[in-house]
């Protein structure tokens, strides 16, 4: 089997958790170098893949002709300039979400991957969360017939500002919004589309908090509205995801349980108890036909990189494209406009 040489360029938690890991029990990936300057992450990344080579320096990556495959895992405003020294470099390249702060970044570094014939991709890891691919299924098997109301939350309750680059408002890209947003919206694109319309309330709610920490986004389509919310002072969390159709409603409570074990320390494999939610939290569904608990499809967090993988290979087509990612990102722009103006927008 063909290896994959990787770089991880960052190792604060993302990287950590939601990157290395999945990388590491993926076949034919192998993490060779980690770039990190933070003594604390050092450490980490040495007990965590003590066969790779820890750096200091970007340049030891984009010089290393070895190195396939960099993770930019690093502060959002930074994403462009690093992948494109990345791509330029012949390297193929993951960002962690969202891909750039802006469309015109987004669209400046797709161009570049194309012209180098390099693959350009974004880690909207939760398209394999257990709930979505869940409700995904749902959707496609029409067992609420055609949809009318789907809401989507990412609701926590940390009153606590952290002392991190995300919660800084000097550079742009931070914020709730950004962060989980980039979640939500490419979840509803990757089911309904592009909408017609848009609206955002963006709030600042918690003391000496300097970026948005709630949000409610609607996308307006023909007949069907999508509410996507998050917040950091909800204590009960409501349904995670409540959706309606001409048939009857879904409800699904709970969240993936994938997040938590990898923060735990537990690696993915292909067991069939990973990625598997507890029947409590399986969602409801109620129409026309009857009632029904509707056990939650797996969640494969691992998928992405095996994509990634087969598609460098040429084997498969990529499943998370740098357009898609570039459509996400012009949501959050217009929604920045709608909350700055007061008013719905067009989405094109």
């Amino acid at each position: 089997m063909r290896k994959i040489n990787v770089a991880l360029a960052g190792f604060g938690s993302g990287a950590r958790f939601f990157n290395a890991p999945i990388i590491a029990s993926v076949e034919g990936l192998e993490i060779k170098k980690i770039l990190t300057s933070t003594p604390d992450n050092i450490e980490a990344a040495k007990v965590d893949f003590p066969q790779s080579i820890v750096v200091n320096s970007y340049c030891e990556i984009l010089k290393d002709s070895s190195i396939d495959l960099v993770v930019v895992a690093t502060p959002n405003h930074i994403h462009k300039k690093q992948a494109t020294k990345a791509l330029e470099a012949g390297k193929h390249v993951i960002v962690e979400k969202p891909l750039t702060p802006s469309v015109q970044e987004a669209e400046e570094l797709i161009t570049l991957a194309k012209s180098r014939n390099r693959i350009l991709t974004v880690n909207h890891n939760r398209r394999w969360a257990s709930d979505f691919l869940t409700i995904k299924k749902l959707l496609e098997e029409r067992r609420l017939g055609k949809i009318v109301e789907y809401e989507a939350h990412f609701d926590r309750f940390r009153k606590e500002i952290k002392n991190n680059w995300k919660q800084q408002k000097e550079n742009p890209g931070n914020g709730l919004f950004y962060d989980l947003g980039s979640h939500l919206i490419d979840q509803s694109l990757l089911l309904f589309g592009h909408p017609k319309e848009i609206f955002a309330n963006l709030l600042i709610q918690r003391e000496n908090a300097q970026v948005v920490d709630s949000f409610e986004l609607l996308l307006f389509y023909s007949q069907l509205k999508v509410t996507l919310k998050a917040g950091m002072l909800i204590k009960e969390n409501g349904p995670t995801y409540s959706i309606s159709g001409l048939k009857g409603t879904f409800l699904k409570y709970g969240a993936d349980v994938q997040e938590e074990a990898l923060r735990r320390g537990e690696k993915p494999t292909d067991d069939v108890s990973w990625g598997k939610e507890p029947e409590l939290i399986w969602g409801k569904l109620n129409t026309i036909e009857g009632q029904a608990v509707v056990e939650s499809e797996r969640g494969n967090y691992r998928r992405i990189y095996q994509n990634l993988y087969q598609a460098i290979l040429g084997k498969e087509d990529l499943e998370v494209t740098g357009e898609e990612a570039k459509t996400v990102i012009k949501i959050i722009e217009l929604a920045l406009q709608s909350h700055s103006e007061k008013r719905i927008v067009p989405f094109s």
